[in-house]
């Protein structure tokens, strides 16, 4: 069902979102630890290299939040999703997509970026409190559009049970009106077939009664 599709959709997103927020976490505390100008070359290096790291796992993190074909957390998909919201085809829920890809309107960060130098870390530190902003901005709105999706099913199975159970009602109904309206057809025989014996035995009765 397309409900079903919107609401899987909207989960997976929302968990990869939540992960990549994370993410951009444990960045900011290597960028931070980057700033400080005392440190050696080996500590730059490894603090950079695991900067590299984190934004490769937020990469592959934003590739793999798929669920049916769709994925809307990459940019492969512009604008919104629509799903069919009822039975006759005239009613939508919209999913808007959320492009956490580096480099993009929510992560400005590049996949490139370093950390190398405090100078770097410094800029960095700015486009990254500014993308942590960005990613729970549209953490927010997928949690709104999947709590609107969710309601919207239960929504649509409530009504279905209701109409089963009308037209289950409507059909026990009839049946218990076709029985009586039998009942009534083989009473009616009954008395036909009484009627019929009585007059076939009246006229032996009236002979009898002459003998």
């Amino acid at each position: 069902m397309s409900l079903n599709r919107a609401q899987s959709i909207s989960e997976v997103s929302m968990a990869a979102g939540e992960s990549v927020s994370d993410l951009l976490v444990q960045l900011k505390e290597k960028v931070v630890a980057a700033m400080d100008t005392s440190l050696d070359a080996s500590s730059r290096t490894a603090l950079d290299s695991d900067f590299k790291s984190i934004l490769r796992q937020i990469t592959q993190v934003v590739e793999n939040s798929e669920f049916d074909g769709a994925n809307i957390l990459d940019g492969s998909v512009a604008g919104s999703i629509r799903f069919l919201a009822n039975a006759d085809a005239n009613a939508y829920i919209t999913l808007s997509t959320q492009n956490m890809s580096l480099g993009g309107a929510i992560i400005t960060m590049a996949s490139t970026s370093s950390i190398t130098t405090a100078t770097l870390a410094t800029g960095i530190l700015t486009q990254l409190d500014a993308s942590i902003a960005n990613v729970n901005q549209s953490l927010g709105s997928l949690g709104a559009q999947a709590k609107q999706i969710e309601a919207h099913n239960k929504f649509v199975s409530k009504l279905t049970d209701v109409l089963t159970s009308g037209v289950g009602n409507l059909v026990d109904a009839d049946l218990a009106k076709e029985s009586a309206r039998l009942q009534a057809l083989q009473v009616q025989q009954q008395l036909g077939a009484q009627a019929l014996s009585i007059a076939n035995e009246a006229p032996q009765v009236i002979l009898s009664l002459f003998r």
